[in-house]
């Protein structure tokens, strides 16, 4: 499959997504997060985009790790998955010019 651009909208915020993967899952990854997001704002104190992205991004880790451990999946899956998930969510921050607090540029002016 080649890749191709899918425009998506989270939490407000216009994303352009390059994946080969089905713009139809695409949207349904992104339903999924923005719910999570969603709740993960009417959580928190703050309305901080980040805040609400880096929660939404832990409850989702959290549901991988679960689902990883009772489907058997060794540390070192999880491990493998949770840096792509990272890598991914601060892809999405930086496109939306918010700086991670787990990137190296963050790391770096700290």
């Amino acid at each position: 499959m080649s890749k191709r651009v899918v425009h998506v909208d989270i939490q407000g915020q216009k994303y352009a997504v390059r994946s080969d993967l089905d713009p139809q899952y695409i949207s349904e990854l992104v339903i999924y997060l923005d719910e999570k997001m969603r709740l993960a704002a009417r959580e928190l104190a703050s309305a901080d985009p980040l805040r609400v992205a880096v929660m939404a991004a832990l409850n989702v880790a959290d549901e991988l790790f679960r689902a990883r451990y009772e489907a058997g999946g060794t540390a070192g899956q999880l491990a493998a998955r949770t840096i792509e998930i990272e890598r991914i969510l601060d892809a999405a921050l930086a496109s939306a010019g918010v700086r991670s607090p787990g990137s190296q540029k963050a790391r770096e002016s700290a």
